[in-house]
């Protein structure tokens, strides 16, 4: 009796219940045109904002997924650089991170090129610079071969490992991924969010590499979002959504992936993850608007380079407590200069200084004109 779905008889055509979905694609649908429509409502400067803080967050989020923390400045002045975008002083980036980077912004920005073979060894080699996932060396920018052994999903401890999946032989997969790629490129009476879906499964189901295989899916994924909309601009991040539902992300796909060729609760799922990654927008959106009100309040004051730096790195998400060492070293300045640079904000009312808390003093933005200040 077969085990996975890649093993039943008539793999890989997939069916689902159109009637069942019709109602929940066409609410994701209207919401999705909704949401684009708002965002291009934004002058220039708006929307690139929000483009830059969509993808740094699904670059952070699809590696935080795999349990791959990267650091949130250098992906953001990767992406930052390679739009064009004026952020000032740019992070240096290593190279793990500038692959990610460029893997996805082929994706999202080059959605409509044809997926090839070519294109995802690409992005493999782009993962994985040093040719090693950790410590271990792997093939990469090539299929996965028979000297792996079977391709496994596991989890738990050495000696308990409990096996959740096992994708199709090494040998199977010059078939497996023609397959694949043809269907994607070619043009099938199937609305694209649900084409995204599919793809999404069908490619992490035949795990055609040694690893990456899920941001690698998650790319493709994005891919065909971006045909959905027909555009390169990205206002919400499926993998950020993923991220918060890990759990029943992964046990959702170990059940389709068990399941049979019916495959009408994943694309159930995907479209309600879909839908929920929309309220994340929301909140980009908001984080935005609330960036170019409070530089809207500081119109005519002149602030210097390091002040100017350090109050935007505080509006995108500043992690902790800003203290005067802090902001010497963010600034690469002198603690007496830093020193002078919040106290001259708290004067003209744009920092304020934290209740007493331990034994670093600590500085907020103010709210300028609010009730309150905004904490970071």
């Amino acid at each position: 009796m077969p085990t996975y779905i890649h093993e039943l008889e008539g793999w890989p055509r997939f069916e689902w219940n159109s009637q069942g979905l019709a109602e929940q694609l066409a609410a994701v649908r209207h919401r999705q045109g909704r949401l684009l429509g708002r965002m291009e409502a934004l002058g220039f400067e708006l929307r690139a904002e929000a483009v830059l803080q969509t993808l740094t967050e699904d670059v952070l989020k699809s590696s935080e997924i795999e349990g791959e923390v990267l650091d949130k400045e250098q992906v953001r002045s990767s992406i930052a650089r390679r739009l064009g975008m004026d952020i000032g002083a740019l992070a240096p980036v290593d190279r793990n991170v500038e692959g990610v980077v460029e893997m996805m912004l082929d994706a999202t920005q080059n959605y409509q090129a044809p997926l090839t073979d070519e294109r995802l060894f690409a992005w493999h080699a782009a993962l994985f610079p040093t040719g090693r996932s950790g410590m271990t060396k792997i093939i990469v920018g090539a299929w996965r071969n028979q000297a792996s052994g079977p391709m496994q999903v596991v989890s738990g401890p050495i000696g308990r490992e409990k096996v959740h999946y096992e994708a199709p032989t090494a040998g199977r997969l010059q078939g497996e991924m023609a397959a694949f790629v043809n269907w994607f490129n070619a043009e099938v009476p199937l609305d694209p969010v649900l084409k995204a879906a599919v793809a999404h499964l069908w490619f992490v189901t035949i795990h055609p590499f040694e690893d990456g295989n899920g941001r690698i899916a998650r790319a493709i994924a994005d891919m065909m979002l971006g045909r959905s909309e027909g555009s390169s601009q990205r206002f919400y991040s499926m993998s950020a959504q993923i991220r918060l539902e890990r759990k029943d992300y992964y046990a959702i796909l170990e059940r389709t992936q068990k399941g049979a060729l019916d495959i009408t609760d994943w694309l159930q799922w995907f479209l309600a993850c879909l839908d929920r990654a929309f309220s994340g927008a929301e909140q980009i959106l908001g984080n935005v608007l609330q960036k170019a009100r409070f530089w809207e309040a500081l119109a005519g004051q002149q602030l210097n380079e390091r002040q100017r730096k350090i109050v935007n790195r505080l509006l995108d998400g500043f992690e902790g407590k800003l203290t005067s060492s802090k902001w010497a070293a963010l600034a690469k300045t002198s603690p007496d200069t830093a020193l002078r640079d919040i106290n001259d904000l708290m004067a003209r009312g744009v920092l304020v200084r934290d209740e007493a808390g331990g034994r670093s003093t600590s500085y907020s933005l103010a709210s300028l004109g609010g009730d309150a200040p905004i904490h970071v």
